[in-house]
C-alpha cells in the first residue's frame, strides 16, 4: 500500500479530532451529573414541586460553575454548545412544525379587501392546495389569472394600497411586477415570523434548540429538546405575534364605574332567581379574548356575596380600570361575556372591549383594560406601519423599545396620541391579544411616527418585543399543523434501552470476528472501535442530532462495516489458497474485494441519501448516521485494517491464517448448482408473493398517523389494563378512538382522529383533559392533571408522548415516502446500469428489490394485527423499507461483481461459472448476513418498543434480501441473458 505514512498521519489526526469533539459531551455530561447530585442533596422528595425545585437548584448551580475552567481548554458553557446534541427521542421535549398562513398574509397586502375575484381567488387556492404540492402564492396567482377578466392585481381595492402604493408605483402595473412584489412581500413577512420565532426560542432556556425554513413553502420547523414545560413550548410557538394599537378608557370613566356596579348587581340577581337555571352563554362573536371558558357550576354563584367586586382586589395600574388575582381572570371573564351583561352596557360604551395585560414575572395579580373598539372590532393602528424597532434604554436608564412607523403610521400615530392627550387616556400596546404597556400621553400629540415603550421590562424582554414588533408588519398566524411531545422520563428509557441494543451488538461483533478470523478478526475489531469513534465524532463536529433511530443506525453500521472486512478477508483466503505467498495475497485480496465494496457500499449510500433528502426528523437522524458510518467504515476497513495486517505480517515469523480451526474449512470448495433450483425459488417466491398482494387486497395496512393524519398518545399505568375495555370508554368520550397494548400490558398506544381539521393547542388540551378524565380510574389515587400530561410528573405513569399530524401534512409524508422509494429504485437502476454495462443485471437488481419489499408489505399486512407490537405504517417504516432495499442490493452487488469478475476470466460457460461465482461468494454472504441479523435482533429486542415495528420490517428484509440475491436477482439475470449467451452474442 502507497503512503502508509501519510494514511496513519491522516487517522491519527482524525481519530484525535474525534476524541476532541466527543469531550465536551462527556464534561457535559459529568458536570450534569455533579449538578443533579447537588440538587438531590438540598431539595427533598418530600418537598411540594419537588421537580421544578430540583431542575431550578441544578440550573442555578450550572449558572454559578459555567464559566469555571475545565482541562484548561473550556468551561462547561463552551462545552454545552459544542456537546453531541440529543435529539427530542433521546432527551424529552416537543417537535412541531408551523405553516405561516400565505393566505393571511395575502388578504393583510390587501387590506382584507371585499373584492369579490381576490376572494374568490383565495378560495380557489384552498382549494386547489388540498391536492397539490405548489406553494399556496402560486396556486392563489394562478386561480387569480384564470378569473381575473380585466381586473389588474395593482387594482386599487387590491394591492394597490397605501401601504404598498409607493413600492408598484402605478395601478396601471403590469401582473408580472405585481407578483414579484407580493411573492418578496409574503417572503419577507415569513422571515420575519422565522426570527421572532427564533428569539422567542432562544429565551426559552432550552438549549441546542434547532429551527428552520422546509423550503419555500410557508413551514417552519421547530424542536425544543429538553423542554419541559411543554405548555407554555406550544403557546410561544402558536401565538400570532400581532401587535395592536388601542385607546383606552380612562379609569375614571363614570359609564364604566356604574357598568360595573350594574354587572355586579345583575350576578346578584341571578342567584336570587335561580342560578341555577341561567345559562352562561359563550361570548360573542365581537368579544375577542383569550380568557378559559369555564363551566356554569365553577361560577358558584351562591357563596358570593358580590360575585363581580368580590374578584376585585382594587384598582388597575396607570390605564387599567381593575386588579384581579390572576386565578380569577376566567371567571371575570366569563361573567364580563355573559349575554345578560352585555346588555348592561351603556351606549357609549357600546363598543368596549376587554383585555389582560401581560402578568409580569412571578406577579400573583393581572390588570384588567377596557379598550374603546369599533363595530368591526379593528385596532386604530395595526402593526404593519411599524418600520423597526430597537431594544434601548429610557430617561430613566430603563430597559425599553424604540420604533418608528412608516408614513401612514406616522400620520395615524399623530391622530391616536392626539386623542389620547385630549382625552387624557391611555394607549394600549397590545401583542398577542395581552396588553403589554399603556402609556399615557403627556406632550399633546407625538408626530414623525417615532415612538418609545416603556415599563416593568428585563433587558432580554425588550428584545424580544423590539423583534416582534419587527415581524408584526403583516398578520400571519402560525398553525401547528405537526406536533410530536416526548416526556423527559421516555427519553431517558431510550437511551438506557438505546445503550444496551449498542452494547449487545457491539461485543457480538467483536467476539464473532474473532471466532471467525482468528488474529485478522482482531484487527477488523480495532478498524471496527475507531470506526464507531469516528462516527460519533463527526456527529459531534457536524452538530448533528442523535436521535433513537440514529442509535440504530450506528448499530446497523456495526453489523454492516464488518462486510468490508469479510469481504477482504475472504479474497485473501482464495488468494492464498492458490498458492500465493502471504503478502502478495493480502495485497491482492484488497485490491480485488475493493470493486465489490465500492459498489455495495455506493448503492446503499444511495438509498440513504434518498432517505435524508425526503426523510425528515429522527428518520432524516438515521439516515445521516448511516451515511457517516459508511464513509467511516470504508476508511476504516480498507486502510486501517490494512495496515494492522502489514504490520503483523512485517515480521518474518508471524503468521496469519484470516481463519481458525474451526472456520477455515467452512464454505470451501462448494458447489452448488443454484440455476437449476431457480424454477422452484421462482414458485416459491410467487406464492409468498401472491399471499401478501391478496392479504395487501383484502385487508390493507394499518396506517398510522403520518400517512393519515390524527393524534396518538403513548400512555402508561401502575397496573396492567385492557385495550380494548380502554378503546371502548374513549370511543364514548371522543367518538373515534382506538387503544392497542404497547409494549408491556400496562401501556399503550391511543390513536384518535378527533377534531384532526381543528388547529389550535386548545383542541390539544382538551384531548388531554378527556384522556385524564375517562383514564383516571386507572391511574394510581391522588393523580393530578399536571402529572398526567407530559413532563409533568415522574414519568411512572400518564402520557409519555404524543403525537399530532394534520391532515395537509399527512398527504405531503405520504407523497414523499413515495417518492422517496420510486427514486431509490431509479436511482439503483441507472447506477447498475452504469456499473455493470448490462440492463439485465438492473433488471435482476430491480426485480429482487422488489420482490423483498413485496414480502416485507405482505408480512406486515397478514401479522400487523396478531403481533404484541406497533405495526403501522409511518415514516419509520418507509425507513426501514428504504434500508431493505439497500441491503438487499448490497448482497446482490457483490454477487454480481463476482459474477462479472469470474465471467471475465473465464466466460460464460452456459450457467456454469455464474454457479461458481454465487458459491464463491456465499461464506461472504451468509457471514455478513448473519452479523447483522443478530445486530438487528439486539435491537430488536432491548431497543425499545417505538423501534420493535422498524426493526421487524429490516429483520424480514434482511432474510429475503440475502435470499433474493442468490435465488432472484442471479437468476433473473442469467434467463434475460440466456438466448445471447446460448448463441453466443455476449462474451462478458
Amino acid at each position: 500500500m502507497q503512503n502508509k505514512g501519510l494514511i496513519k498521519l491522516f487517522a491519527f489526526l482524525f481519530g484525535l479530532v474525534s476524541i476532541y469533539q466527543l469531550s465536551y459531551t462527556f464534561i457535559t455530561n459529568k458536570v450534569e451529573n455533579e449538578a443533579e447530585v447537588f440538587a438531590a442533596n438540598k431539595i427533598s422528595e418530600s418537598e411540594e414541586d419537588y421537580i421544578a425545585k430540583r431542575e431550578a437548584v441544578e440550573a442555578r448551580y450550572l449558572d454559578s460553575i459555567g464559566k469555571d475552567p475545565i482541562f484548561g481548554y473550556t468551561n462547561y458553557n463552551e462545552a454545552k454548545t459544542k456537546e453531541l446534541n440529543k435529539g427530542l427521542d433521546l432527551k424529552g421535549g416537543i417537535n412541531v412544525t408551523l405553516q405561516i398562513s400565505v393566505k393571511d398574509i395575502l388578504k393583510g397586502l390587501a387590506n382584507n379587501t371585499k373584492n369579490p375575484i381576490f376572494n374568490k381567488a383565495l378560495a380557489d387556492a384552498d382549494e386547489a392546495s388540498k391536492n397539490s404540492d405548489d406553494r399556496y402564492l402560486d396556486l392563489f396567482f394562478e386561480a387569480f389569472d384564470n378569473i381575473k377578466g380585466d381586473t389588474r392585481l395593482a387594482s386599487p381595492d387590491i394591492f394597490f394600497t397605501k401601504s404598498l402604493s409607493e413600492e408598484i408605483g402605478s395601478m396601471d402595473a403590469d401582473d408580472a411586477a405585481v407578483k414579484k412584489i407580493i411573492s418578496e412581500k409574503v417572503d419577507e413577512s415569513i422571515i420575519s415570523a422565522f426570527e421572532v420565532l427564533r428569539e422567542r426560542i432562544d429565551g426559552f432556556g432550552v438549549t441546542q434548540p434547532n429551527i428552520q425554513r422546509e423550503g419555500n413553502s410557508g413551514r417552519i420547523l421547530v424542536e425544543l429538546p429538553g423542554a419541559r414545560d411543554i405548555a407554555r413550548a406550544q403557546e410561544l410557538l402558536s401565538s400570532t405575534a400581532q401587535l395592536e394599537f388601542w385607546e383606552t378608557f380612562a379609569p375614571s370613566n363614570q359609564s364604566i364605574g356604574n357598568f360595573l356596579v350594574a354587572a355586579n348587581e345583575e350576578l346578584k340577581s341571578l342567584v336570587e332567581v335561580d342560578s341555577t337555571r341561567q345559562e352562561l352563554q359563550k361570548p360573542e362573536s365581537e368579544i375577542d379574548s383569550l380568557l378559559s371558558d369555564v363551566t356554569q357550576d365553577s361560577l358558584d354563584l351562591n357563596t358570593q356575596v358580590n360575585p363581580l367586586f368580590d374578584l376585585i382586589q382594587g384598582a388597575g395600574s396607570g390605564y387599567a380600570i381593575a386588579k384581579v388575582a390572576i386565578k380569577d381572570t376566567a371567571k371575570v371573564g366569563e361573567y364580563l361575556r355573559m349575554k345578560s351583561i352585555r346588555r348592561l352596557i351603556p351606549n357609549d360604551l357600546q363598543f368596549i372591549k376587554f383585555l389582560w395585560e401581560r402578568p409580569a414575572k412571578d406577579s400573583e395579580v393581572v390588570d384588567l383594560y377596557a379598550l374603546k373598539s369599533n363595530r368591526e372590532n379593528e385596532p386604530r393602528i395595526s402593526g404593519d406601519v411599524v418600520t423597526d424597532a430597537q431594544d434601548t434604554f429610557d430617561q430613566y436608564n430603563k430597559a425599553a423599545v424604540s420604533m418608528s412607523m412608516n408614513t401612514r403610521g406616522a400620520k395615524e400615530w399623530e391622530e391616536l396620541t392626539g386623542d389620547a392627550f385630549n382625552n387624557q387616556t391611555g394607549i394600549a400596546i397590545v401583542l398577542d391579544n395581552k396588553v403589554y404597556t399603556a402609556p399615557g400621553v403627556s406632550t399633546g400629540p407625538i408626530s414623525g411616527g417615532r415612538s418609545e415603550i416603556t415599563g416593568t421590562f428585563t433587558v432580554n424582554e425588550t428584545k424580544d418585543i423590539a423583534n416582534v414588533l419587527r415581524a408584526g408588519k403583516l398578520p400571519a398566524s402560525a398553525e401547528i399543523i405537526d406536533s410530536f411531545v416526548v416526556g423527559p422520563s421516555l427519553g431517558q428509557e431510550a437511551i438506557d434501552s438505546g445503550f444496551m441494543s449498542f452494547l449487545i451488538a457491539m461485543a457480538f461483533v467483536l467476539l464473532w470476528m474473532i471466532f471467525y478470523y482468528g488474529k485478522a478478526g482482531i484487527f477488523a475489531d480495532i478498524a471496527l472501535i475507531l470506526n464507531i469513534i469516528l462516527i460519533f465524532g463527526v456527529l459531534s463536529s457536524l452538530s448533528a442530532v442523535l436521535t433513537l433511530p440514529g442509535i440504530a443506525g450506528i448499530v446497523l453500521t456495526i453489523g454492516m462495516s464488518v462486510d468490508a472486512n469479510v469481504l477482504i478477508f475472504e479474497r485473501i483466503k482464495e488468494e492464498l489458497g492458490k498458492g500465493k505467498g502471504k503478502s502478495q495475497a493480502i495485497a491482492d485480496g484488497f485490491g480485488n474485494a475493493l470493486s465489490s465494496i465500492l459498489d455495495a457500499n455506493i448503492t446503499t449510500g444511495l438509498t440513504a441519501l434518498i432517505l435524508f433528502v425526503f426523510g425528515s426528523g429522527p428518520i432524516k437522524g438515521f439516515a445521516t448516521t448511516l451515511l457517516i458510518g459508511i464513509l467511516t467504515s470504508l476508511f476504516t476497513a480498507i486502510f486501517i485494517t490494512r495496515l494492522l495486517v502489514d504490520w503483523y505480517i512485517s515480521a518474518k515469523d508471524r503468521r496469519l491464517d484470516f481463519s481458525t480451526s474451526i472456520t477455515k474449512n467452512l464454505f470451501k470448495n462448494m458447489n452448488i448448482n443454484f440455476l437449476s433450483k431457480r424454477k422452484i425459488a421462482y414458485i416459491l417466491s410467487f406464492i409468498l408473493v401472491g399471499i401478501g398482494l391478496f392479504s395487501l387486497i383484502t385487508q390493507g395496512l394499518q396506517q398510522g398517523v403520518d400517512f393519515v393524519g390524527g393524534r396518538n398518545y403513548q400512555i402508561r399505568f401502575e397496573n396492567a389494563v385492557s385495550a380494548s375495555e380502554i378503546t371502548n370508554e374513549l370511543t364514548e368520550a371522543l367518538g373515534s378512538a382506538n387503544a392497542k397494548t404497547f409494549g408491556e400490558a400496562n401501556q399503550i398506544m391511543v390513536t384518535t382522529n378527533y377534531k384532526v381539521d381543528v388547529q389550535g393547542t386548545e383542541v390539544d388540551d382538551e384531548i388531554l383533559d378527556i384522556l385524564f378524565k375517562s383514564l383516571q380510574k386507572y391511574l394510581p389515587d391522588g393523580t393530578s392533571y399536571e402529572e398526567f400530561v407530559p413532563g409533568g410528573g415522574n414519568g411512572e405513569v400518564g402520557v409519555l408522548k404524543y403525537r399530532k399530524v394534520g391532515p395537509t401534512i399527512a398527504d405531503d409524508i405520504k407523497k414523499n415516502a413515495l417518492w422517496a422509494i420510486i427514486g431509490s429504485l431509479a436511482v439503483v437502476f441507472l447506477y447498475i446500469l452504469l456499473r455493470f454495462r448490462k440492463w439485465q443485471f438492473s433488471l435482476g437488481a430491480v426485480v429482487a428489490v422488489f420482490h423483498d419489499v413485496l414480502i416485507v408489505l405482505g408480512v406486515f399486512s397478514l401479522v400487523g394485527k396478531i403481533m404484541p407490537f406497533n405495526m403501522e405504517i409511518d415514516q419509520a417504516f418507509i425507513a426501514a423499507i428504504l434500508t431493505v432495499i439497500g441491503y438487499s442490493l448490497n448482497d446482490t452487488v457483490v454477487v454480481f461483481d463476482r459474477i462479472r469478475e469470474i465471467i471475465a476470466e473465464r466466460g460464460w460457460k452456459g450457467g456454469e461459472n455464474i454457479n461458481s461465482a454465487v458459491n464463491s461468494t456465499l461464506g461472504r454472504t451468509l457471514n455478513t448476513s448473519l452479523t447483522t441479523l443478530v445486530v438487528l435482533l439486539a435491537i430488536f429486542i432491548f431497543g425499545g418498543e417505538s423501534l420493535r415495528g422498524f426493526m421487524f420490517a429490516m429483520i424480514i428484509g434482511v432474510v429475503v434480501g440475502t435470499y433474493s440475491s442468490v435465488f432472484i436477482a442471479t437468476p433473473v439475470m442469467y434467463d434475460s441473458l440466456k438466448k445471447k449467451i446460448s448463441s453466443g452474442a455476449v462474451t462478458e
